[in-house]
C-alpha cells in the first residue's frame, strides 16, 4: 500500500468516511455529526479532498472515497485498530476509551511501527470493538452483519461489532452490556422510532435506535 503523509486533520476525515460507509456515499451532515464539526467545515474540508483525488462527489447523494481516498483510510484504520488491542490487551485500558486513546496515537506511528506492532500483537484480524482489522496491503473481510436497529421483535441475535466511536456512547453500551459475542434479545419495539427493549446478560434494557445503528448483529435461529 502506498502510505502518503498527510495531515491529522485529512486522516480523521477519510477514516470517519470509512467508519460510516466504505464504499458508500456519506452526506456531508451525516459527516459533520460524526466529526463534530459544522456542515461547512465539512464542505470545505471535502473541497480540499476532491483536489486531493481522495474523495469524489456523487450528486444528491454526498461523497464517496475514491480508491486512493479507501487506501489512506484502512491505512488509518489498521493503526488505529492495532492500537485498540494494544491498549485493550496489554494495559488493560477500559473498553469504552481505547478508541480515544488510540486516535491519539494512530496519527504520530510509522509504518515500521505499525507492522512491527500487529507482529507484537499476533496479527489480530479484529479489534476490541470486533471490527475488522485491514492487512497491511489495505485488504479486509466486511462483516456479514445488520444493525441492530434493524432487528425485528421477537429476533435473537449476537453482537459481533460496535461502530461507535464517541466515549459517551461506548461507556453506555459498556454499562449495558452491549458487547462484541453477547447475545441479544428484542422484547419490545417502540412506535414513532421509539426505543427498543432488549434482554442481554439476565437483564432488560433500553437502547434508542439511533443508537441501535452502531452495533452490528448477527441474527441467531432460535
Amino acid at each position: 500500500m502506498t502510505v502518503m503523509h498527510l495531515s491529522e486533520s485529512t486522516e480523521m476525515y477519510l477514516k470517519a468516511m470509512a467508519e460510516l460507509g466504505g464504499q458508500d456515499a456519506i452526506a456531508a451532515a451525516r459527516l459533520a455529526e460524526r466529526l463534530n464539526v459544522t456542515p461547512v467545515s465539512v464542505n470545505e474540508m471535502v473541497r480540499r479532498l476532491g483536489e486531493q483525488g481522495l474523495v469524489s462527489h456523487i450528486p444528491y447523494k454526498g461523497v464517496r472515497l475514491t480508491k486512493k481516498g479507501r487506501e489512506v483510510a484502512c491505512n488509518v484504520l489498521r493503526r488505529q485498530r492495532l492500537w485498540e488491542c494494544f491498549l485493550y490487551d496489554h494495559l488493560k485500558i477500559e473498553w469504552s476509551q481505547v478508541y480515544e486513546f488510540a486516535c491519539s496515537l494512530e496519527h504520530a506511528t510509522a509504518p515500521e511501527v505499525t507492522e512491527a506492532l500487529a507482529g507484537f500483537l499476533g496479527n489480530p484480524q479484529t479489534c476490541p470493538r470486533g471490527n475488522p482489522i485491514p492487512a497491511a496491503d489495505g485488504s479486509f473481510k466486511p462483516l456479514d452483519a445488520m444493525p441492530l436497529s434493524e432487528a425485528k421483535l421477537g429476533e435473537m441475535a449476537q453482537v459481533l461489532a460496535v461502530n461507535a466511536t464517541a466515549t459517551d456512547v461506548l461507556k453506555y453500551l459498556q454499562e449495558k452490556n452491549i458487547l462484541p459475542g453477547r447475545v441479544v434479545t428484542v422484547i419490545e419495539v417502540a412506535p414513532m422510532q421509539g426505543p427498543l427493549t432488549l434482554h442481554v446478560g439476565g437483564k432488560d434494557v433500553a437502547l434508542g435506535l439511533s443508537m441501535a445503528e452502531f452495533v452490528l448483529v448477527k441474527k441467531i435461529d432460535k
